[in-house]
């Protein structure tokens, strides 16, 4: 495992890249038969949100523009467009439990699934990647170099909005300047 940023409990991520550098309960998380491409980011964090709610604070209701740049134009990645209590991000949930949450959505050649864990002071985002076709195997490596030097960011962005979000006597409202569909 690698940190990055630096030491305290609200900045060091805990970096996993690798299918087998991954635990089996996480990697069970995911619901793609075979994976080819696995990473999971951790921050430990004092703020408490549900994994649905970590979930809209990393990625929003709906794509963002950069999003929609990486996502659709990149990755070819078909999404749901317009808020739904279904979808985050325009990826569609397809599992959760107590402490996690599953989206799933695919291109004609790979799917992917994010997953979101909180739990035990910790915030967890997970992908994993299938290739379907040999595009996936050429298209991905590079762009994986810019995931992960993004999703530390994207941790500590969801713990300032949820920090943010959160008011006395457990009201939940936005974060003052947060934008409805995030740019991540």
């Amino acid at each position: 495992m690698k940190t990055d940023g630096p030491p305290g409990r609200a900045h060091a991520v805990d970096a996993a890249v690798g299918v087998h550098t991954l635990p089996d309960s996480f990697r069970a998380l995911g619901s793609l038969p075979a994976i080819d491409y696995a990473d999971r980011f951790t921050l430990a964090t004092d703020a408490s949100a549900t994994p649905e709610q970590w979930a809209r604070a990393m990625f929003g209701d709906v794509p963002g523009l950069a999003q929609q740049v990486i996502w659709r134009g990149l990755l070819g990645l078909r999404l749901s467009r317009g808020r739904s209590p279904d979808t985050v991000a325009g990826w569609r949930v397809t599992g959760r439990g107590e402490d996690w949450i599953r989206l799933e959505a695919a291109s004609w050649f790979l799917s992917g699934n994010l997953v979101v864990r909180a739990d035990g002071g910790k915030v967890s985002l997970g992908t994993f990647l299938r290739y379907d076709r040999g595009l996936g195997r050429r298209v991905w490596p590079p762009l994986s170099a810019v995931h992960r030097r993004l999703v530390p960011g994207l941790l500590r962005d969801a713990v300032a909005t949820v920090e943010g979000r959160t008011r006395p006597g457990g009201d939940r409202t936005r974060a003052p300047g947060s934008r409805k569909g995030g740019t991540r």
